[in-house]
């Protein structure tokens, strides 16, 4: 048990949560090398792989075709966005029925604060075993929870649990758990800060805690002093900035899309680009902001990529403007000799509430009230019920790890 006014946090992580929902609606791929995320051919990265395709080294965020070199017999599924939507929306309820602190960290993984529970769940134990029953009752899915006293910890106890396990970390122990683990099990901890300590000889978390915090700041700066916190399982550092449940605003909004061969084709570009920012606009509504900045990105065949921005006079979160002002920008900074394989929009430079001017109040209120209701249409039917004309022939199939609207838990702040 913990003793008492001791913080309880879980962590909650849905195993191969993509595959998994596939497996539902298709049993016969139960058991075989699969992948989500799209064509074996295609661009793009590995959404989710199963746990057969896990033994041949795919993982998440790998390039489907080296996915298909090192598993060529796996079966690549493009995956159904609006399904795993409906299921982590379940989740995100059970997890609510057990405590009013829940922050989803994804689409398939959770923080839920249970400090003071004991008494209406039992200890974290009896708790998370509740927790893990009721998930697998109500959706036939499996999950992993960690359990611990912090987020980094509960978080990095959830992953050694997989598959489908629970694991509680005794408070106090924080560090004994940590130690022996390498040092990539680090949230945060990436390729490149990984090589870094490599270099200095830290390979586990426990060579890490062993340095002094001056010497971590004077390496690597504010990130040193975090990684010193997170050595010993404090939830150090701008991953863990907040509280569990509590809502923030986005600082800029983005969606961007690779095409599968790379075009010069003008007409193709600028449908695209206004679909890119029908989906930017609708995420802006979702949290009442509007936006200042508009920013093109542009890539090209050779990967060098470019952005450009320019200043609204003023705030917008119309798709018209934002489809008006990214076509500018396109025109204006696209090197027409040569095709492109990326585009982007992104919006920046928020404004809650903001004031349409009134020199055009009138046309805005028009477009305000028609994007109402096809917003409405889009809650009730999903993100792909209605669209402008100029986006609809810029319409793609939506790639499985996009940021869209109306994700579970991902609501604006009140």
């Amino acid at each position: 048990m913990n003793p008492a006014g001791t913080r309880t946090v879980f962590h909650l992580d849905m195993d191969a949560f993509f595959v998994s929902v596939e497996e539902l609606f298709d049993p016969s791929l139960k058991g075989k090398p699969v992948v989500v995320g799209g064509k074996s051919n295609e661009r793009g990265v590995v959404s989710a792989a199963s746990y057969a395709a896990r033994k041949f080294g795919v993982h998440s965020a790998m390039p489907l075709r080296t996915a298909y070199k090192l598993c060529p017999q796996a079966v690549f599924v493009e995956g159904h966005p609006q399904r795993y939507r409906e299921y982590s929306g379940r989740v995100y309820e059970i997890l609510q029925s057990y405590s009013p602190a829940v922050s989803m960290a994804s689409i398939d993984e959770a923080y839920i604060d249970m400090t003071g529970t004991a008494r209406l769940y039992g200890p974290p134990l009896r708790a998370a075993h509740r927790l893990h029953e009721a998930i697998k009752t109500a959706t036939q899915l499996n999950c992993s929870i960690g359990i611990a006293t912090s987020r980094l910890v509960a978080k990095i106890a959830s992953d050694q649990a997989k598959p489908n396990g629970i694991l509680f970390i005794l408070p106090g122990l924080e560090p004994r758990f940590l130690a022996p683990l390498e040092v990539r099990k680090i949230p945060g901890v990436g390729k490149v800060m990984e090589k870094n300590l490599h270099s200095i000889g830290i390979h586990r978390i426990g060579d890490l805690a062993a340095l002094e915090e001056s010497d971590l700041e004077r390496r690597f700066g504010k990130w040193g002093l975090a990684l010193a916190g997170k050595a010993v399982g404090q939830d150090a550092g701008g991953w863990f900035d907040g509280e569990i449940g509590e809502r923030s605003d986005p600082k800029s909004i983005s969606h961007e899309h690779t095409f599968s061969v790379d075009t010069a084709d003008a007409s193709q570009l600028e449908f695209t680009l206004a679909h890119l920012a029908e989906k930017v606009a609708r995420r802006l509504r979702e949290h009442s902001l509007a936006a200042r900045t508009v920013q093109l990105k542009l890539r090209y065949s050779d990967f060098t990529t470019i952005t450009r921005a320019r200043t609204l006079l003023s705030p917008t979160q119309l798709d018209i403007d934002l489809i008006q002002e990214s076509r500018a920008l396109l025109q204006e900074n696209w090197d027409r000799s040569r095709a492109i394989r990326l585009i982007g929009v992104h919006v920046s430079g928020f404004e809650q509430d903001a004031q349409p001017s009134l020199l055009d109040g009138a046309r805005t209120e028009k477009w305000t009230q028609a994007l109402k209701a096809a917003d409405e249409l889009r809650d009730r039917f999903g993100e792909s019920a209605v669209s402008l004309g100029i986006g609809l022939a810029g319409r793609y199939r939506e790639r499985v790890q996009e940021n869209p609207a109306a994700l579970p838990g991902k609501e604006p702040r009140k």
